[in-house]
């Protein structure tokens, strides 16, 4: 089962893009504070990349700014491209089904106020029964260069055969 679910402050404003047949799509970075502290007693942050894509990029734009506290559920997307330079580019990032607003910045606790976004209705409707992907919207997300093999460090190659698997 691919489901993700993360809590975490946008780390820039969103980014609303268009498909070339009108469907809305945004993309944040979520900054998503980690579990453990360093020597120092300082937490960590997981700096996540998302998407979403119709009503929801819509309202995701017009009410989330950076610093905005969300909650995000979806599932890990990877993919890749080859890159101008020849090189295979490969992306990851959460696709998200359902983003609730849970407070500003600048908001303290007890005034937070969660929204679902897809309460709110679009002010323009989308084509009903159209499939789109990250694909049709120019890719505007970090990508990680793998020019060398990532596992490189993991230790020796193991050979398994499929008498090895318990399925």
């Amino acid at each position: 089962m691919n489901k993700v679910l993360l809590v975490g402050r946008l780390t820039r404003d969103p980014e609303l893009r268009t498909t070339p047949s009108g469907m809305a799509v945004t993309r944040f970075t979520l900054a998503v504070s980690q579990n453990f502290t360093n020597r120092n007693g300082e937490r960590g942050a997981d700096f996540i990349n998302c998407s979403a894509w119709g009503r929801q990029a819509d309202n995701i734009s017009k009410y989330c700014r950076k610093g905005t506290l969300v909650s995000a559920e979806g599932r890990i997307k990877t993919s890749s491209y080859e890159g101008q330079d020849g090189n295979r580019r490969y992306t990851t990032e959460v696709v998200c089904d359902t983003v609730n607003f849970l407070s500003t910045k600048s908001s303290t606790s007890s005034e937070t106020n969660p929204v679902n976004t897809n309460d709110f209705v679009p002010n323009e409707p989308f084509p009903a029964g159209e499939s789109f992907s990250p694909s049709d919207v120019a890719p505007s997300m970090e990508t990680t260069d793998l020019t060398e093999d990532p596992f490189k460090s993991f230790g020796e190659e193991i050979t398994l055969s499929s008498d090895d698997l318990p399925f």
